[in-house]
């Protein structure tokens, strides 16, 4: 049944509400099916007394049942001629239904997004058109400027770090024990992070956390390059060195700062700025967030690489520092911007109202029983996190990460500069990865709107898991130690990526579609603390097993973790429940 509100031009003397209405009289009423949208707070009438003399109509339909009968009484409280001769049609509403969607319209300042859902009178392509624009498009921008201002000092130093330590030692055993420290810090601290970013608003945390994260970057620095002046190595007593204590901690907060920084952008500023009922848009802003990080992860890797090339070991870690001291104040500036371009949204209320009456009882956490609320909030995030209605696609991403051996990152980059290869070389194999990643974040919205979004996730890990197995048939023929058969080895890696990103691409738009938007810091938090749980599984079995001959065997258990992750992720293609089928629109 369709909705009709009258408002009308003239004054109203009385209105009351009758029990019926013949189909004479209110067919002698003809009203337009597009018309205007009436502000909430004009759908009911709030004079205690009107009455009108003419009267036309400003209509609109929204095809939502709220109608008990709609009836006419002719006004005549006023002896004109004209009032009492002016048949007036009334609409009697329910109190609790138009109560509860009044709420709803102004809560968190979603009306202007809701509109997708309650005028169904536009045409598909002007629909398309409305969800392929951001809500906040002035405030992406900005967002996009910071993530990359933020992200190219992030990935300088993930791959500076490993690179500098490398040649300090030969074998992977420091590496290693700073990954495994770093994502234990992430495990424990990582629900406790999320549920704060929750808690307190929104820019003032972002903006603390770059502070850390900065300032962590910047101490650890300072202790590789102490230990590269002191000509220190690491090949006994590793852990009783003060300098790489002092590492393995600011590593961890480093690591830490970024997780909550990262996971407060992709699964909620994001969302927020892009719209929740904007698919289209949400997806492009997902795919540019993608792109400016493997196109930073590109720039620092090849920058860091050339310079190692050319100059000391410690006068890159000078320059890198010195892009540190740059990057913190404007990373800083542009997150403000975000927020005034998107008028203050970022400062709005993270949660609807059923979920603030919980949350708002909670007390802010004190810091003298830290250790309590961590573990609440472990519990807590865990709880959510296995209560989430894709966690099959949640679960492969975590299977994904224990393989940290075949692919870009710490571990790598330490096997090929003790493999004796250039470091520029090194570099180039870090850019190409990255470039595949960013040539997947277009393949991606082709395969989803080809294939669905499911299978467009599987085909994916089918494509990475098919190469990366070639990969490590290549590494097992025992002609790795040919400079041409180390360039196929290499070359086959930076092909899984085309399936890896593409999957963490369709993975990202699939979570942030299934996790209700007041959870999605402390369920994304989780996630990213599961997976760090993972990869610190496979980290300790380096930490074991910190050889160089033992590559093959580190990476043969990274292949099992990727075919696994395929597995379990087309066993849920086969067979998904009726509520993936309507959040997914399958």
């Amino acid at each position: 049944m369709d909705m009709v509100f009258v408002s009308p031009t003239t004054r109203i003397s009385s209105i009351r509400s009758f029990s019926s209405l013949s189909r004479r009289q209110y067919d002698s009423h003809s009203y337009s099916s597009t018309a205007l949208r009436p502000s909430p707070r004009r759908l009911i009438p709030r004079f205690p007394s009107l009455r009108l003399n003419n009267l036309y109509t400003r209509c609109s339909m929204t095809n939502i049942e709220v109608l008990n009968n709609i009836v006419t009484e002719e006004v005549d409280h006023d002896s004109s001629p004209d009032a009492s001769s002016c048949s007036v049609p009334i609409v009697h509403l329910s109190s609790e239904i138009h109560d509860t969607e009044s709420t709803n319209l102004l809560v968190e300042g979603t009306y202007v997004d809701m509109i997708l859902t309650t005028l169904p009178i536009l045409s598909e392509e002007e629909q398309d058109v409305i969800a392929a624009m951001p809500a906040h498009p002035a405030g992406l921008y900005a967002l996009y400027a910071s993530c990359l201002a933020g992200n190219l000092v992030e990935q300088l130093w993930n791959f500076a770090w490993p690179a500098a330590i490398a040649l300090l030692h030969p074998s992977l055993l420091p590496v290693a024990v700073m990954g495994f420290c770093t994502k234990v810090a992430v495990i424990a601290g990582g629900p406790l992070v999320g549920k704060l970013m929750d808690l307190f608003p929104r820019v003032p945390a972002y903006n603390i956390l770059t502070t850390v994260q900065a300032s962590a970057q910047l101490l650890s620095a300072g202790m590789i390059m102490k230990a590269h002046m002191a000509h220190a190595s690491l090949e006994t007593s590793v852990l009783m060195r003060p300098w790489f204590i002092i590492l393995v901690l600011a590593g961890a907060v480093e690591r830490l700062s970024g997780l909550a920084l990262g996971v407060a952008v992709e699964r909620d500023w994001v969302v927020l700025l892009a719209g929740t009922n904007r698919p289209i848009a949400l997806a492009q802003a997902n795919a540019i967030l993608s792109r400016i990080d493997l196109l930073c992860e590109i720039a620092g890797a090849s920058l860091f690489g050339i310079l190692l090339s050319k100059y000391e070991t410690v006068t890159c870690l000078k320059l890198a520092a010195a892009l540190m001291m740059w990057a913190w104040p404007v990373v800083i500036g542009l997150t403000w911007l975000t927020n005034k371009l998107s008028y203050g949204v970022l400062d709005r209320a993270k949660c609807p109202q059923t979920c603030c009456q919980t949350s708002s009882r909670e007390p802010v956490p004190r810091v003298d029983n830290l250790v309590d609320i961590s573990m609440a909030a472990i519990k807590h995030g865990w709880d959510e996190y296995m209560q989430q209605p894709v966690l099959p696609a949640s679960l492969a991403y975590v299977l994904l990460c224990f393989n940290v051996v075949l692919a870009p990152g710490g571990l790598m980059t330490a096997f090929l500069t003790q493999h004796g290869l250039n470091p520029s070389l090194i570099g180039g194999f870090s850019c190409l990865c990255a470039f595949m990643g960013v040539g997947a974040t277009f393949m991606s919205a082709q395969m989803v709107k080809q294939l669905g979004i499911l299978k467009a996730g599987a085909a994916g890990l089918i494509w990475q898991a098919s190469v990366l197995t070639m990969a490590v048939g290549v590494y097992w023929s025992g002609a790795l130690t040919k400079q041409a058969a180390l360039l196929v080895f290499l070359g086959l890696i930076v092909l899984s990526r085309l399936g890896h990103m593409s999957y963490e691409v369709v993975g990202a738009q699939i979570q942030q579609t299934g996790i209700p938007p007041s959870k999605a810091n402390l369920i994304g938090a989780t996630e990213v603390s599961i997976a760090s749980l993972a990869e610190s599984i496979i980290l300790g079995v380096v930490i074991i097993a910190n050889d160089v001959s033992h590559f093959g065997f580190l990476a043969t258990l990274s292949l099992l973790s990727v075919v696994g992750a395929a597995w379990l992720f087309c066993r849920w293609l086969a067979s998904p429940s009726d509520v993936q089928k309507s959040l997914l629109s399958l």
